[in-house]
């Protein structure tokens, strides 16, 4: 049975644009899936908790020497890292807030990013655990940045999946959402479309 895991970062939850997109494509992918499992996962109504010294220091503890809640902060983030190995598709809903990603998408980043479990050192560097997927990641600007030093999400994303070992990963922007109507709805139907064009080999592969 297939599966996809999405993953909505808009603080707006459904509202979002970039939320918006995602389900769009969710939707496709499940009419060509019909069997299909979808893992839903809304960092704007549920998120995860950022990232401090005393989480962190969960991950390092020996399993035997974890306090109750040290078990719980990693059994946390091992149901997080599951999702992931379950899912053959990750779509990402992925706004941009102040020149970068929403910190609850890190904040989740951080948690899913453990050595040993999903990425594991060797004497050539770090080598990702979680191969063989495809992601979607649905981007939403209110400014133009595609191709400028200031779209530092797109590195940001492509390198940290890369890290963890997936590489086969794919944007759709929709940008100048906040530069007048005219150019929001031609940002938003130029997004629609590339769902279209993404659904066509769905549907025919399933």
């Amino acid at each position: 049975m297939k599966t996809l895991l999405q993953i909505n970062a808009s603080m707006f939850s459904e509202n979002g644009q970039s939320s918006r997109l995602s389900n769009r494509f969710v939707a496709e992918w499940q009419s060509a899936h019909p069997d299909g499992k979808v893992i839903a996962r809304d960092l704007g109504t549920d998120p995860v908790p950022h990232l401090t010294a005393q989480r962190f220091g969960a991950f390092l503890a020996k399993p035997e020497e974890r306090s109750a809640e040290q078990q719980d902060v990693v059994a946390f983030s091992d149901a997080l890292i599951d999702e992931l190995r379950r899912a053959d598709t990750i779509v990402i809903g992925l706004p941009m807030y102040n020149f970068g990603s929403p910190s609850a998408l890190k904040a989740y980043f951080d948690h899913i990013a453990r050595a040993g479990v999903t990425f594991k050192y060797t004497d050539k560097g770090a080598v990702g655990l979680l191969s063989g997927k495809k992601v979607y990641v649905f981007a939403t600007r209110g400014g133009s940045y595609v191709g400028t030093p200031l779209d530092t999400q797109t590195s940001y994303v492509r390198d940290f999946l890369r890290f963890i070992g997936i590489s086969d990963v794919e944007f759709v922007y929709a940008e100048g959402l906040n530069l007048g109507d005219e150019s929001k709805q031609a940002a938003l139907m130029n997004a629609e479309t590339a769902i279209r064009l993404l659904s066509e080999p769905l549907r025919a592969a399933a």
